[in-house]
């Protein structure tokens, strides 16, 4: 097998660091140059891909791949990657597999409610509507006979390099408090499980949530991973009052849990790091957040 990853970043490298073996090659886009020089030892083949550039060479790679990876976010009002090859991708008539990493976002506000892939999603935010159109768009190119697209709606992500303990430990934790406010989490980990499930399943196609088992109060996190460090947790500060950015403000302004029922049941995957608990345990286990 082929991979193309169209994004390299956090969850697309972590993946290729650890199921790469799998492909024969593997390629994938990069923003600028530094990027590239990064992931130059890691034998993966890199392409400059943004909104000012897009390396001829893409879509000749993306022709000959059996698996494509997409993890970039789309624009203000567009999906980079659609707009530019989404036509070429569902005109190529060749077997592809396509899994497309998006967001519990676009369900939008629940008040907490518990939500699956059979609600109608109903986004809160300009991202996250402009997200459920690109979904939407990827899945019409799943309807093509060649085409397997699975949409994967990712909770939180953390894992290592990037969670509460390293928040910190640098300083850069706050204990925001909104009552009754919970969100899910995704170890980066589970997320690697779940795309090799995907890719290896024979079946069609289709949206999956992925989430962990305990969906909880953010601040909750940040408790559990100071204990673990053994310091004291930052202050807790009113979301109202809290100096927050737009964006993390509307963070803040949606409140649901993720099931992910459908992803267990269709895969019988059991999750590693089914609570943020384990998660962090583990993460601490392995040094995150010492020194």
């Amino acid at each position: 097998m082929k991979l193309f990853a169209f994004g390299l970043g956090y969850c697309a490298c972590y993946y290729i660091a650890r199921s790469g073996s799998a492909f024969e090659s593997i390629a994938g886009t990069v923003r600028g140059p530094a990027k590239a020089g990064e992931l130059a030892s890691e034998k993966i083949e890199t392409f400059l891909f943004g909104p000012e550039h897009e390396d001829a060479a893409i879509a000749e790679k993306v022709a000959a791949a059996d698996v494509i990876l997409v993890s970039v976010p789309p624009g203000v009002s567009v999906d980079p990657v659609l707009a530019r090859f989404g036509h070429r991708i569902a005109s190529l008539r060749r077997p592809q597999t396509i899994v497309y990493l998006s967001t519990i976002g676009v369900y939008g506000d629940r008040r907490g409610e518990w939500v699956d892939e059979s609600m109608t999603p109903a986004p809160s935010t300009e991202r996250s509507l402009v997200r459920l159109q690109a979904e939407k768009s990827w899945a019409a190119i799943g309807k093509e006979h060649d085409k397997r697209v699975f949409i994967l709606r990712l909770a939180g992500i953390y894992g290592p390099g990037r969670n509460t303990l390293l928040n910190l430990k640098a300083g850069t934790a706050r204990r925001i408090v909104k009552r009754g406010q919970v969100f899910n989490r995704i170890h980066v980990e589970d997320i690697r499980r779940v795309i090799d499930a995907v890719i290896a399943h024979k079946g069609p196609g289709d949206v999956y949530n992925v989430s962990d088992d305990a969906p909880a109060p953010p601040q909750d996190v940040i408790t559990y991973a100071a204990m673990l460090m053994g310091i004291e947790p930052p202050p807790e500060q009113d979301v109202e009052t809290a100096d927050l950015t737009p964006m993390a403000r509307s963070f803040y302004a949606e409140n649901k849990r993720a099931s992910n029922r459908k992803l267990k049941d269709t895969f019988g995957i059991r999750l590693t790091y089914t609570t943020y608990r384990v998660g962090l345990e583990a993460l601490w286990e392995a040094g995150e957040g010492r020194g």
